[in-house]
């Protein structure tokens, strides 16, 4: 049986046009939100997901996650270091593992997910997975497309898609610009 945290530590990340509320257990990183979440959602998010956790704001405690979230936000990072907490269903679990081996500045669409995961059938399965996850950005769901190339849903909201998939493409190709002015 897991163990339910007694607290659970938060922050509001506030960065060049960026607002998230963001919230961490002592295993990791556990909660990324969408410019349009408010504190009342991470609340119950925690009530529903770790219940009888208090949520405590601690700066200092989430200033690594912080860090490594700006450095993304800027371009300056490509892939997180950071530990992270999130539970799911075995099958939420490798949906997520899969999202996460899509590169930065790329897509996948859900069948290519549902494929690498070795359940080719499950395409709507691994749409709910890729909604239920909890690590906004961290875990890139953002990155999954539909079939026909078109941006679907996104639990942050197909502007904050958009944006975070814009911002990877335009620090991608700088990145590529760099590596080939260095050779």
């Amino acid at each position: 049986m897991e163990s339910n945290p007694d607290v659970i530590r938060w922050t509001r990340l506030t960065h060049a046009g960026w607002s998230l509320y963001i919230a961490a257990t002592e295993q990791g990183l556990c909660y990324v939100g969408s410019q349009d979440h408010t504190f009342d959602e991470l609340a119950e998010w925690v009530g529903a997901k770790y219940p009888g956790a208090g949520l405590v704001q601690d700066d200092r405690i989430m200033k690594p996650y912080v860090k490594e979230l700006e450095e993304y936000m800027q371009g300056k990072r490509d892939r997180f270091g950071m530990a992270m907490d999130y539970k799911g269903t075995p099958f939420q679990m490798a949906v997520w593992h899969a999202l996460c081996q899509i590169p930065y500045g790329k897509t996948a669409t859900y069948t290519d997910i549902a494929q690498t995961i070795g359940k080719p059938a499950a395409v709507r399965a691994v749409g709910a997975a890729v909604g239920a996850n909890p690590l906004l950005i961290t875990v890139p769901c953002h990155r999954v497309i539909g079939k026909n190339g078109t941006l679907t849903g996104y639990r942050g909201g197909l502007a904050m898609k958009t944006k975070l998939l814009e911002l990877e493409r335009e620090h991608e190709q700088a990145m590529q610009m760099e590596t080939v002015e260095h050779v």
